[in-house]
């Protein structure tokens, strides 16, 4: 199932490391708002946790990281990124 932009870019932030407080500040929402999306990220990937999430979303969408590392011009404060 496909996931909205909203709850890509959230599930993108928890692969990258960043914890909801910080996603919620990054994204100006609240904490809440995090727990939210990615609580629909989980549903929607009929994923037992945050991380099997993230493992599914990678592999429907090989270069999901990549390309959202990439639209973001490389800056989200030098993480690495999980590549292939």
């Amino acid at each position: 199932m496909l996931l909205s932009p909203r709850e890509e870019k959230v599930l993108s932030l928890v692969a990258l490391g960043y914890s909801d407080k910080q996603i919620a500040a990054k994204l100006n929402i609240s904490y809440g708002t995090v727990r939210n999306h990615i609580d629909k990220a989980v549903l929607k990937l009929n994923a037992h946790n945050r991380t099997h999430a993230v493992m599914i979303y990678k592999f429907m969408k090989r270069d999901w990281l990549e390309e959202f590392y990439e639209a973001n011009n490389n800056t989200l404060e030098c993480r690495r990124i999980l590549s292939d």
